[in-house]
């Protein structure tokens, strides 16, 4: 079967390829877990096993930080303990009750850390083809404006909860929904990804965003295949700015790992014509953009990020990085930090010039 294949090829790669788990570190994954559990990784009942042993322990970390009302580390963990969780159904690629299960522990564990946490959660929710795209949207006080996070196509609203906390704290409400072929939208609602299904989501969020939050700015921040959607994004005239992070350009010119394309073929079609990346060529760019590229990014080649780059509005900015691969993981916060300040002088009344 495609799927065993897929998964038998993620393992291999995860344990030959140290780069593979960058992702999953910076994300929030302890260093110390994967050194105990990565030399055991050898099927898919051990990586199974060997997370949810991990899982366990960090709730039982996150229950002994509630009776002893230590909350806001409770809430931390819980949401670590959900991160575990979402590595295991992560493994596998294809909708099946196993991959369900796994992703319903996520989400309760998320919703657990919601609970506690002093900044409300709204669960909300929009349609696509007759399927739900599930959302989760958080609103500090005296918000600064919105930022909507658009996930890489293999990640779930969930997995980039540190981005969420970075924007939060900064003051800004985040909007941050499972779109086609991700999360929610393709575990338990069974929506694939394509082209047209996800410029409907990417427009239909942004409206969604803009009625909600009549009066606010709002952004568009995303990474890899999301940062090419909120490219497409920012042609709205909605969006204020946009912050893309080593976004693909045109699939074929993708330099996509076996195990990957593996996935893809799951949640997202791969027939040429409808495979969910942006036709660059009928998009008209409007907001700001500042984008970020590591030279030694593997997927997205130099010269095809310089073309892309060139094609966008007036008001641009690129910042590259000479030793980061693809989504520069290793440089994810101080971009996020970046990307505050610059977002940030549109609420603050500053010039909003490039950082």
């Amino acid at each position: 079967m495609l799927s065993d294949k897929t998964i038998n090829r993620t393992i291999r790669t995860a344990q030959l390829i140290d780069p593979f788990w960058d992702r999953w570190l910076v994300h929030g994954i302890d260093a110390d877990d994967l050194s105990k559990v990565r030399p055991g990784l050898l099927s898919a009942e051990h990586w199974v096993n060997g997370w949810h042993s991990l899982a366990q322990e960090k709730k039982r970390q996150a229950d002994l930080f509630v009776s002893e009302g230590c909350i806001s580390k409770a809430e931390e963990m819980y949401r670590l303990t959900g991160l575990y969780f979402n590595l295991i159904y992560w493994l596998f690629p294809s909708r099946t009750p196993e991959k369900e299960r796994w992703y319903n522990k996520c989400l309760e564990m998320f919703r657990q850390a919601d609970l506690l946490s002093p900044i409300p959660t709204q669960y909300e929710w929009i349609e696509i083809d007759n399927h739900t795209c599930a959302g989760r949207i958080r609103i500090p006080d005296h918000s600064r404006g919105i930022v909507i996070i658009v996930n890489p196509i293999d990640s779930s609203k969930e997995e980039l909860f540190k981005y969420e906390s970075d924007f939060l704290n900064a003051g800004f409400t985040t909007v941050s929904f499972d779109g086609p072929g991700q999360g929610e939208s393709y575990v338990l609602h069974g929506l694939r990804g394509t082209k047209k299904r996800w410029e409907a989501f990417i427009d239909q969020v942004i409206d969604f965003t803009s009625e909600l939050f009549p009066d606010k700015p709002i952004f568009l921040f995303g990474t890899s295949l999301g940062a090419s959607w909120a490219l497409y994004g920012s042609g709205s005239p909605i969006v204020k700015k946009t912050v893309a992070v080593s976004p693909a350009v045109a699939f074929e010119k993708l330099n996509l790992p076996e195990y990957f394309l593996g996935r893809m073929d799951c949640s997202c079609t791969l027939v040429p014509e409808e495979r969910a990346i942006p036709d660059f060529g009928k998009v008209t760019f409007r907001s700001p953009v500042l984008v970020f590229h590591g030279k030694k990014d593997q997927m997205v080649s130099t010269a095809d990020m310089y073309e892309l780059f060139d094609s966008l509005p007036a008001e641009k900015r690129m910042v590259e990085y000479e030793s980061e691969g693809h989504c520069c993981n290793h440089k994810m916060d101080e971009i996020r930090q970046m990307a505050i300040q610059w977002l940030g002088a549109e609420h603050d009344g500053v010039e909003g010039s490039f950082p």
